[in-house]
């Protein structure tokens, strides 16, 4: 019996932790046309614009930014699309990809940096 608590705990969780993240419309609301500054646990400090039409801005390079179903996507140059949940909160943003944490930031009104 005790070997199946792991499994019974991770099925409570999980709609738990889907609940936190965010709507596609919340989503987009929150980061059309603002920046997001943060640090990501696989590639560290970033600062981002993201235009109303799509486009990312960053320091030295441009991509595209899209909402699909309640999920974030971007596509890099050479790259493939990379979709990611998100929670927000007040001004933050914290990225899940398949159920971990990935990196954090914080939205800033407007180009805030100047892409």
């Amino acid at each position: 019996m005790l070997r199946y608590i792991p499994l019974v705990l991770a099925l409570v969780a999980a709609p738990a932790f889907a609940q936190d993240l965010a709507t596609g419309d919340a989503i987009k609301a929150a980061v059309s046309g603002n920046t997001i500054q943060g640090s990501m646990t696989s590639s560290g400090p970033y600062a981002e614009f993201y235009a109303e039409d799509g486009t990312v801005k960053g320091d030295g390079y441009t991509a595209a930014w899209a909402i699909v179903g309640d999920t974030m996507c971007w596509t890099y140059e050479g790259a493939e699309q990379d979709c990611w949940g998100v929670k927000i909160a007040a001004d933050q943003v914290t990225w899940i990809k398949d159920g971990a944490e990935g990196g954090t930031g914080t939205i800033v009104a407007g180009n805030a940096n100047n892409f």
